[in-house]
C-alpha cells in the first residue's frame, strides 16, 4: 500500500444546522446518550453545540446561522446509523429514542427495516438503530 493509498485517520465531525440548538440537543442527549462535547457562540454568526462521548472517533455538531436562513434540508436517505450488536442494549436504546422525542418512520431503502428500526428528528434528519454487530463486507458480499 502506497502513501496515497492510505485510508485518512482523522475525527469525524457530522455538522448540520437545525431550527432550534437546545432542542437538538436535548433529543439526542436523551435519544443517543451523547454528552456535550463543545459548544461556540457567534463564531462568525453562528452558533452550535458538539454532541459526542471521549472515546469515540467522531462527534456531532448541530448549527444555527445568526446572520442567514439556513434550513435543515435532509432527505428521506439521509441517515446516521449505530449498529447495536445486543438485542437488549437495542431495545433499549429505541425506547430512549422514542421517549427523546424522535418519531418512529419507514426508512425508504427497504433494508433498513429489515434489521433496525428508524427515527427522524424535529428537523426532518433520520437515525436508523441496527440490530447487528458491524463489520466490513468481504469481497464479493452483497450489503
Amino acid at each position: 500500500m502506497t502513501s496515497d493509498e492510505r485510508p485518512l485517520t482523522a475525527h469525524l465531525r457530522i455538522a448540520r444546522p437545525v431550527r432550534e440548538l437546545e432542542r437538538a440537543l436535548r433529543l439526542y442527549r436523551k435519544g443517543l446518550g451523547l454528552v456535550e462535547i463543545g459548544r461556540f457562540a457567534d463564531h462568525a454568526g453562528f452558533d452550535g453545540v458538539m454532541l459526542g462521548a471521549p472515546a469515540m472517533d467522531y462527534h456531532l455538531e448541530f448549527t444555527r446561522s445568526r446572520l442567514h436562513a439556513v434550513e435543515p434540508s435532509p432527505s428521506a436517505d439521509d441517515l446516521l446509523v449505530f449498529y447495536i450488536a445486543d438485542r437488549g442494549e437495542w431495545k433499549a436504546a429505541c425506547a430512549r429514542m422514542l421517549a427523546a422525542g424522535f418519531t418512529p418512520v419507514q426508512p425508504l431503502n427497504p433494508y433498513w427495516q429489515q434489521r433496525g428500526r428508524t427515527f427522524r428528528d424535529d428537523d426532518g434528519y433520520r437515525t436508523v438503530l441496527e440490530q447487528s454487530a458491524w463489520a466490513p463486507a468481504t469481497p464479493g458480499e452483497d450489503r
